[in-house]
């Protein structure tokens, strides 16, 4: 079965939904599916089975900002990749996302499924509901990563949506190299940006023992900010944008993965990244990291926003060598559950119901 993978986000930029979609390619190629990616990419593809579509727009979206490509001559490359291709089915993730994966609803007349991603609101789906409520008729099956994608595009969208969870590739975070620590090391990986949290790790971190240190990954419209805020404590190590190689060896070095997001989170996938790197997790208690940890069985998560909670979670993690360990085992078994082979076979299952139907 040939398979088009579509990502409205360009693939050079990390983020939760264009690492799913690599991800997942991985997995269907492993599984003898020829499989190829369409989506944006700034700069070289990461992977040699993409197709690039064009470069990317930074657009304010759910809190954040998003890479995407609504401009006209992406829209062009789309519509030849998918005639030129002949795919027997097309998965689009975002399919309303402005960009490759709308004009694929548009153009394309294979058989066709659409992940969403997103949680929390969205004025796009609120003040176009009606143009998008028809473009999603165009779709043959529906799936959410987790109730709050689901609530969020039910609310605005109507329609049934078969919620099937995220993956991870337990082995490429399960073994190889960790980077070395010079103590009690906390790890954070995100967008630097209000809804990430990152502010309230480095403000906890004035509560933390002094041989206590902490890389911050990524980068975003808050770095100078808060480099410049937090410039006199020589324990935080500010990486920049980092290669999936080295997040995984950070990961697997680190003796806990700090997620205090504040909002707009649907999926707790790198909570799953860490866990499988065997890692202790620290975190938010929101909805969507209860969605995959649970508070004192497999991670401990802290009241959102506070900085005094999320210091007294770290230094239980970090001051108790039989808790942290506790927490690693049960967090590897839970990453176990979420394998992105055993998702890529339950996707293959319903593309190949919907080619039937067809």
């Amino acid at each position: 079965m040939r398979i088009g993978l579509m990502s409205p986000y360009s693939v050079t930029i990390p983020g939760g939904v264009q690492g799913q979609v690599l991800g997942l390619a991985r997995a269907l190629r492993s599984l003898g599916h020829p499989v190829r990616v369409l989506a944006p990419a700034d700069g070289v593809p990461p992977d040699a089975g993409v197709t690039p579509l064009g470069v990317s727009v930074p657009t304010a979206a759910n809190g954040s900002v998003a890479p995407l490509a609504p401009d006209p001559s992406a829209q062009l490359r789309t519509i030849r990749a998918i005639r030129d291709e002949e795919f027997d089915v097309l998965h689009l993730h975002e399919p309303l996302a402005p960009g490759p994966t709308m004009t694929a609803l548009l153009v394309s007349s294979a058989p066709m499924i659409g992940t969403f991603h997103a949680a929390g609101d969205s004025a796009s789906y609120k003040y176009g509901a009606p143009a998008l409520r028809w473009l999603l008729r165009h779709l043959d099956h529906r799936c959410a990563v987790s109730p709050d994608a689901e609530k969020l595009a039910r609310s605005y969208l109507g329609g049934e949506y078969e919620l099937l969870f995220n993956g991870i590739e337990i082995d490429r975070y399960a073994t190889g190299p960790a980077t070395p620590t010079e103590g009690p090391t906390i790890f954070f990986c995100g967008r630097h940006e209000p809804r990430k949290g990152l502010e309230v790790l480095l403000q906890a971190l004035q509560r933390l023992p002094d041989d206590v240190r902490v890389w911050v990954g990524s980068d975003g419209p808050e770095t100078e900010r808060l480099q410049a805020a937090y410039a006199g404590d020589a324990r935080i190590e500010w990486l920049g944008r980092v290669t999936d190689d080295d997040k995984i060896a950070r990961l697997r070095g680190a003796d806990v993965f700090c997620a205090p997001a504040l909002m707009g989170e649907s999926f707790g996938v790198v909570l799953l990244e860490a866990m499988a790197a065997g890692t202790a997790v620290v975190a938010s208690d929101l909805d969507g990291y209860r969605n995959v940890a649970t508070h004192g069985e497999d991670a401990l998560l802290s009241s959102v926003g506070d900085a005094d909670a999320l210091a007294e979670a770290l230094s239980s993690a970090l001051g108790d060598d039989r808790r942290r360990a506790e927490l690693v085992d049960a967090g590897r078994d839970r990453a176990a559950q979420f394998s992105m082979r055993h998702l890529a076979e339950l996707y293959v299952e319903r593309y190949e119901r919907i080619v039937a139907d067809r």
